[in-house]
């Protein structure tokens, strides 16, 4: 009985439908059936268990029950996680190793990506300031820092002024160069810093190798967003700052400057030969040589502003063993307060500073240099001892660049000139009379007339040495700063002239001088004549001047004064040969 209701009860797998239920009745018959081919075929025919619920977490939170062995997951919070690791990752990979350096022509200069919210450009001109350009809008912008100029470069340009003509092609190269190293280096430095700091937080390499790819995402959208953006026109306005704040009124329209910018690349690779033909030609100087006593006098003039001035500055009291420089004003271009900086190097040149007002001079700027190291400020009169020499000066009583005050003109020179002859006589009485008497305009120190032999000035922008009628030579300096650095705006860029003087240390007689003239802003000419007054010419009976002499160029050897009218000379090349 038992035996029969066994074989009533079915099989828990053999099929309900009669054809397979035989066939199932003969594999179970067939013995040396593989199991393996009874287990596939069990398989398909057992129906899947029923989860197995934690039945502890199933009563304390019935709504969020887990099955034994899930993890429960949250792929929001993940991939938010993974998100900051890589942004923050690429970020500290910009900030720490994402920037290169790269040549530029005759510069070396470096290029970074740094992250931001608005995009542009910056370009860091030393010691200039910055300028800042719209370019593009995208969350990176791009640093371009001018480190130095390199001397091995520059002295291969000016050993071959040929390359001159190829310069633009080799900067264009020099820095498509340098924008595709930058973006390899870039994508480098993004991907390492996202992997490096979720390997630090996740400690898992796959997340690690995540997070580097979409920091590389990320820079490769953002380049993206550049191109879309990119402004070509955004050089037409700049924003300035530092000594470049009042950029519009020194350098001129930008449109002006960029329309023509194929003449001003050329000056400006140019320029950097100037110092350097400068010390060749020195060489080649005749004639005169002047006595270890000798006092050596450096005159310069209307700098306005171009920090170019300093270099050439320094390099002459380097070069000529200089005892005192004496500038006649104009230092500055509208003697603002912001610019007073710019006069910051006047304590560093290597001689005493001697210094008189221009009329683009604020009493401001006066004061900025009143009390500084090595700088001695004169005005109304006032005489001081410097390097062996009585001076006295007088500040120009007209501050042009405020547009509220009318210029006063010619007699305001006049009544200022009068002044500082007033003081020479009182200082002649008194037994101390003065070597040089110093103003910025010819026309007031024109006053000083028979009261000093030497008399120097600026103001005209181009030199001019005569002898006035009482018997003091006069001599205007031209512009030791090209016209400032609103040259540029001119077709024909002005030279840069400065005067070394020397003088008798007992008599405090001028023996000779040095016309320094440097060809301006890209002209790679440099020129030095030496030139000797009529008293110190060999032969000649000394007196206590010469006859007048106007000088309108450099020589190519010793010139002494004729009895009147201009001094034709030949120009000295580079080389130091006639042309």
């Amino acid at each position: 009985m038992a035996r029969a209701a066994r074989s009533r009860t079915p099989h828990p797998d053999t099929p309900r439908n009669p054809p397979h239920r035989l066939l199932f009745t003969w594999l179970h018959g067939v013995p040396a059936l593989p199991a393996a081919v009874r287990r596939a075929y069990r398989s398909r025919r057992t129906p899947p268990a029923a989860p197995v619920f934690n039945p502890s977490r199933s009563l304390a939170h019935p709504a969020s029950a887990t099955p034994l062995g899930a993890a429960p997951r949250r792929p929001l919070r993940s991939a938010l996680g993974l998100i900051s690791v890589a942004v923050l990752g690429a970020w500290l990979g910009l900030v720490l190793i994402g920037g290169v350096h790269a040549p530029v022509g005759p510069m070396d200069t470096s290029m970074a990506l740094r992250p931001s919210l608005t995009g542009g450009t910056r370009i860091d001109v030393p010691p200039l300031g910055d300028l800042e350009l719209n370019s593009h809008y995208a969350p990176v912008s791009l640093d371009v820092d001018v480190d130095r100029l390199d001397p091995v470069r520059s002295r291969a340009l000016v050993d071959h002024p040929e390359r001159f003509a190829g310069l633009q092609d080799e900067v264009t190269r020099d820095v498509t160069r340098g924008a595709l190293g930058l973006a390899l280096h870039s994508g480098i430095a993004v991907a390492s810093g996202a992997m490096a700091l979720s390997l630090a937080v996740h400690r898992r390499p796959r997340r690690a190798l995540a997070a580097g790819g979409l920091a590389l995402a990320l820079l490769a959208a953002s380049a993206g967003t550049a191109y879309a953006t990119w402004n070509p026109q955004s050089v037409l306005e700049p924003k300035f700052s530092g000594l470049l704040s009042s950029a519009p009124s020194v350098v001129g329209n930008a449109r002006n400057i960029v329309s023509e910018f194929n003449v001003y690349q050329k000056e400006l690779a140019r320029l950097v030969t100037n110092v350097t033909k400068l010390y060749d030609a020195t060489s080649t100087l005749p004639v005169y040589q002047p006595e270890p006593t000798t006092i050596r006098v450096l005159h310069v003039s209307d700098i306005h502003l171009n920090p170019a001035g300093w270099r050439i500055i320094a390099s002459l009291v380097k070069q000529y063993r200089i005892n005192v420089i004496i500038d006649t004003g104009d230092t500055m271009d509208h003697g603002s307060a912001a610019e007073n900086h710019f006069l910051d190097p006047v304590s560093t040149l290597g001689a005493p500073y001697v210094w008189v007002r221009g009329n683009h001079d604020s009493r401001g700027t006066q004061k900025y240099l009143t009390g500084r190291a090595h700088v001695t400020v004169l005005d109304h009169g006032k005489a001081a001892r410097v390097a062996g020499l009585r001076l006295a000066g007088v500040g120009d009583p007209q501050f042009t660049p405020d547009r509220s005050v009318r210029a006063a003109g010619e007699p305001a020179e006049r009544t200022a000139g009068g002044k500082l002859a007033d003081s020479l006589r009182t200082q002649r009485l008194a037994g101390t009379p003065v070597d040089i008497a110093l103003a910025h305009n010819p026309t007031a120190v024109t006053e000083a007339d028979g009261l000093a032999p030497l008399a120097l000035a600026g103001h005209l922008h181009h030199r001019e040495i005569t002898t006035l009628p009482q018997g003091t030579r006069l001599m205007v300096e031209g512009s030791t700063g090209g016209g400032g650095l609103r040259a540029v705006q001119n077709k024909k860029p002005a030279p840069v002239e400065a005067s070394v003087l020397y003088l008798d240390r007992t008599t405090k007689r001028l023996q000779a001088w040095d016309e320094i003239t440097l060809g301006g802003l890209g002209l790679s000419r440099a020129e030095v004549s030496r030139h000797l007054p009529r008293e110190n010419q060999p032969g000649a009976t000394p007196s206590p001047s010469g006859s007048p002499h106007h000088s309108s160029g450099p020589s190519s050897g010793p010139s002494s004064e004729p009895s009147s009218g201009p001094l034709p000379r030949p120009t000295r090349s580079p080389s130091g040969g006639p042309r």
